[in-house]
């Protein structure tokens, strides 16, 4: 075997092999899992598993399903906890419902849940376990409602079943609050149906009006039809419209101006005058037209409101971060509780490769763990017996004690979401465009109904204040309500087709401005994986290195054996792995690998060009590991987590569109540093080594001068998301910075970023166009009221043309490409 100084043999794939796929989730099976012969194969055990039970159960549909979904995504794996949790008392106390018939109820939020195929399977749960009575899937949020029969089976069976065919459940907190929005949800559905069937029923009335107007109508059933279509319309005004008119007088007691103020206004003075016109039996009437109004703006407004919940909704999945269960350590021996029953004081037994669930001090054993959740580092730190470990960080390599510190939110993950929870209500909000003309709306409807009356009464007082009453009527903005909320779903609809997920209109509003665009780099400008970049030196001692990391879990390990493939070779000795590397003997040679630090330790000669390219490496913001064979340092191999392949286009790009860029990262100064070198970005805005709270004060500190966007994808990012003006979270975040962030770009990348900027300019255009045909319509209605020309029958057909004209408008333009 020979070292070849300088030579750099770059990583290569293995044309020979021919991926086979996994029958369940379709991913590739390792090689050495492939099974020869076999009629089906599998990439684990747990999607054996999934697919065993789908299978015994009649459910093979599920695949037919899953393979119709064009968005191509895969359902996370199963992590084979045993959820006995789920069954204590405690846990029942705090998240069960008890229901007639002895049976009982829980909602849990579960994973891998991405097209109709997911809800199609968890939904047939029934026929999976029994004893589980219903399932009811809400895929928008990625929430089950379980009812079972705890006499048959317990919840925490219900809970592994999950599990094992793909779909892991956490508890779902905020139960209340849920059921509380329920209820305002129904009632606001129960109010459109009403004003639904008022406006219907009014408009059958009007028809038979209108007809009267070219054919006598008996007078008698003049009567009857006006005196029917005023108790209607008072019904729809009074009772469903009278959100409008709470709102308005409300926002007149603030002193504030917006929007339900001239609807208020213009579905009070119409009401008014139809109602006396009716008694006095002369006049004109505007019930059909009032009731219409009130049915679009209920339905315009509820759909703003739905777009409103899912941000307030997705900041449920944020405690689901922490495990919901500790295995506390007592006598020697140890039991699942919730996390609820964990006491500060207590000793919790942590595995290798679980999540640590509190806050606390090692009692016992030394590990490695990942810290990413909490700081955005990219490597793993060893900890010893009397550090502390912080909940959320993941367990790496060791068993551990932990004595407890603080749970829940007392701990530090606990207070990170409480930061971005804060952060989110504390937001200035976006004012909409049609709020910030409200105040003028109002007076110019006000001014011109007065100089409607100045004009008339000296001819006529009673038309003088019946063209006034129907000038307030037809100025009422129905089709100014409409405008934004019609532009905005019609977007958002068209964005979720393309990946993009947004969570309400303002976002887009916000993107149409020019700031600041802060990126962070571990996930987001880089892939957010370890990958073996490169290989110096001798090529044969590949197989060595795999042979020795092939069984470890450290991420170092895993980017080598990736990189290599896995050895066919044999280790002769038992591995010794430390913290910094690990050694064996493989095949009669001795083999250490790890960092500089840990194969030097045992005399391992060097030569001069392994200390070049380490230095090289580390400038580089990559970490270089030294294989020592035989006493003597014969490779470096450089692992990294590459830049994205579109990321200096990306850039480019966004500085096109007139952004600044920055890069707020919690990984190391120098790598952070070498990132934005290459991308060639201003160092003054290059922030490294950063904590969560110092990426939230950061960017605090840049929104008092500008728009901040702020696009991340890990916890770490979560409050700086919620800070920023908008929080964009990229392909492959962590659920708490789904949660926190006002856009889910769902295609891996940064170029989605510049459709979304682009998509936003054309959407603000639509926005800005409807205003100007709503307000057009206004003042030609506002013109032919006050010239005396306007009468019912043109009030019918021109406040729908309005609102249609709207929706034709937010229809055409093709927002997002599509």
């Amino acid at each position: 075997m020979s070292a070849i100084a300088g030579h750099i043999d770059r990583v290569t794939v293995d044309s020979s092999h021919v991926d086979v796929l996994c029958d369940h989730c379709g991913l590739s099976v390792p090689r050495g899992l492939v099974e020869e012969g076999a009629a089906h194969q599998f990439c684990c055990h747990g999607c054996r598993t999934a697919y065993e039970i789908i299978s015994s159960c009649d459910l093979q549909r599920y695949y037919d399903l899953r393979d119709a979904d064009p968005s191509g995504n895969t359902r996370s794996k199963g992590t084979g906890a045993r959820y006995a949790e789920f069954d204590d008392a405690t846990f029942g106390d705090l998240y069960v419902r008890e229901l007639p018939g002895s049976t009982r109820a829980v909602e849990l939020f579960v994973e891998g849940v991405h097209c109709a195929a997911c809800v199609w399977l968890v939904e047939r749960l029934p026929r999976v376990v029994p004893g589980v009575v219903e399932a009811r899937l809400e895929m928008r949020r990625a929430m089950v409602t379980l009812t079972w029969d705890p006499r048959r089976v317990t919840l925490s069976k219900i809970a592994r079943t999950l599990d094992r065919l793909g779909y892991p459940p956490h508890i779902a907190r905020d139960r209340n609050q849920r059921e509380s929005r329920r209820i305002e949800d129904r009632a606001a559905l129960i109010r459109i149906g009403i004003a639904g069937a008022c406006a219907g029923n009014v408009m059958l009335l009007a028809l038979a009006l209108y007809a009267g107007l070219f054919d006598r109508i008996e007078p008698e059933y003049l009567l009857l039809f006006r005196w029917t279509s005023m108790l209607i319309s008072a019904v729809s005004v009074l009772w469903p419209g009278s959100v409008f008119i709470r709102g308005a007088i409300a926002a007149l007691r603030a002193r504030v101006i917006q929007l339900d103020v001239p609807i208020a206004l213009g579905l009070v003075a119409g009401l008014i005058w139809s109602v006396v016109s009716t008694f006095r039996g002369i006049g004109e009437v505007y019930f059909d037209s009032l009731s219409v109004l009130v049915f679009a703006l209920l339905v315009g407004r509820f759909v703003q409101q739905r777009q409103q919940r899912w941000a307030s909704d997705s900041l449920e999945m944020l405690y689901a971060l922490t495990p919901s269960s500790a295995r506390i350590w007592e006598n020697g021996t140890t039991r699942d509780v919730p996390i609820e029953a964990i006491k500060r004081g207590d000793a919790v037994q942590v595995l290798a490769g679980e999540c640590i669930p509190v806050d606390g001090v090692i009692l016992k054993g030394e590990t490695t763990v990942d810290q990413a959740l909490l700081t955005g580092e990219s490597m793993p730190i060893r900890v010893i017996c009397g550090q502390e470990v912080a909940a959320g960080a993941l367990n790496v390599s060791s068993e551990i004690l932990v004595r407890v510190g603080a749970t829940g939110e007392g701990t530090r993950v606990g207070k990170l979401m409480r930061l971005v929870e804060d952060a989110a209500q504390r937001r200035a909000p976006i004012v909409r465009l049609a709020d910030a003309i409200a105040g003028r709306f109002v007076l110019a409807m006000i001014c011109l109904a007065t100089i409607t009356v100045l004009l008339w009464w000296p001819t006529d007082p009673g038309k003088a204040i019946e063209h006034a009453a129907a000038l307030l009527i037809v100025t009422c903005p129905c089709a100014l309500g409409l405008a934004t909320p019609l532009a905005v779903s019609v977007a958002i609809g068209r964005a979720a087709r393309r990946g993009m997920l947004l969570k309400g209109g303002e976002s887009l509003q916000a993107l149409d401005r020019r700031g600041i665009l802060l990126l962070d780099k571990t996930g987001t400008i880089t892939e957010g994986r370890m990958r073996l970049l490169a290989w110096h030196g001798d090529a044969s001692a590949k197989q060595l290195v795999s042979a020795i990391e092939c069984s470890s879990s450290h991420p170092i390990a895993r980017a080598i054996v990736d990189g290599i493939g896995n050895s066919e070779q044999t280790v002769a000795e038992a591995v010794v792995f430390v913290s910094s590397g690990a050694s064996g003997t493989v095949s009669g040679h001795r083999v250490i690998v790890g960092s500089a630090r840990h194969v030097r330790a045992g005399g391992v000669a060097e030569e001069p060009w392994i200390a070049e390219i380490e230095r090289a490496s580390t400038e580089d913001g990559h970490t270089p590991v030294l294989i020592a064979v035989d006493g003597k340092v014969v490779a470096v191999a450089v692992i990294g987590d590459a830049i994205r392949a579109d990321a200096s286009a990306a850039i480019e790009g966004l500085r096109s569109l007139g952004w600044r860029l920055g890069i707020l990262s919690g990984d190391h100064p120098g790598a952070v540093a070498a990132v934005g070198r290459k991308l060639g970005i201003d160092p003054q805005h290059i922030y490294g080594g950063c904590d969560p709270e110092h990426k939230q004060r950061i960017v605090e500190q840049l929104s008092g001068h500008e728009p901040v966007v702020m696009v991340g994808d890990g916890v770490n990012d979560a409050a700086a998301l919620a800070s920023a003006t908008v929080g964009i979270a990229v392909h492959g975040g962590a659920e708490a910075s789904l949660s926190a962030a006002d856009v889910y770009l769902g295609s891996p990348g940064l170029m989605p970023i510049l459709d979304l900027l682009g998509a936003s300019r054309r959407t603000m255009k639509v926005i800005r166009r409807n205003l100007f045909f709503s307000l057009s319509y206004n003042i030609f209605a506002a013109a032919l009221a006050m010239t005396g020309i306007l009468n019912p029958l043109i009030a019918a057909i021109l406040m729908p043309a309005s609102s249609l004209t709207v929706l034709a408008s937010s229809l055409r333009v093709r927002t997002f490409g599509d």
